[in-house]
């Protein structure tokens, strides 16, 4: 078995960083999924994949999967990108793109 530890980023619908910074521990699926003739739906077997642990912290999942003897790999949360924009900088007169309608 072999398990996934990541740190979820904030959804597409949240501005702030609320329910953030918190760690999931997800084992890995060991069969594929199938496609179900009658429904269209996509089914498997194994129910691990159902399994999702929360941790406060990522020495806390780690500690956890080694005391499981899981082996485990760790995904590190990417930083966003913040760039610095202000409305006022659309109306200057030395602006570096010119203004087109």
């Amino acid at each position: 078995m072999s398990a996934r530890i990541f740190s979820p980023a904030k959804t597409a619908m949240q501005s702030g960083k609320s329910k953030t910074g918190y760690w999931v521990l997800e084992f890995d699926p060991e069969q594929p999924r199938k496609i179900d003739p009658l429904m269209g739906y996509t089914t498997s077997g194994d129910m691990k994949s159902q399994i999702r642990l929360s941790f406060e912290t990522r020495e806390e999942a780690v500690a956890y999967a080694e005391g499981q003897g899981l082996s485990y790999r760790v995904e590190e949360p990417k930083e966003p990108k913040r760039r610095q924009i202000s409305y006022s900088d659309n109306f200057r007169y030395d602006r570096h793109t010119p203004w087109t309608h």
